[in-house]
């Protein structure tokens, strides 16, 4: 998938979010995947549905979760 952005804050973003949820050997992954949090299939299967739902990442921001116990999706997520 070329788009880019693969140095960007919202890529990194967007990788990080989908490696806690799905990759147990991240130290994080007990906060996340193990906690059964996942990622919603729109944005596990594409960054560029990922981008068109939340924008560019301002200055200083990062992806975060209104609910921190629920799921990675456009309704609980923004920049903060």
């Amino acid at each position: 998938e070329r788009h880019g952005y693969w140095r960007k804050p919202e890529y990194r973003s967007w990788e990080k979010m989908i490696q806690r949820c799905n990759n147990p050997k991240r130290r994080d992954y007990r906060w996340y995947g193990a906690r059964g949090i996942s990622v919603c299939e729109r944005w596990r299967d594409s960054f560029k549905e990922f981008l068109l739902d939340m924008g560019l990442c301002p200055e200083r921001h990062t992806l975060a979760r209104r609910d921190p116990d629920g799921n990675y999706a456009p309704s609980n997520c923004r920049w903060a």
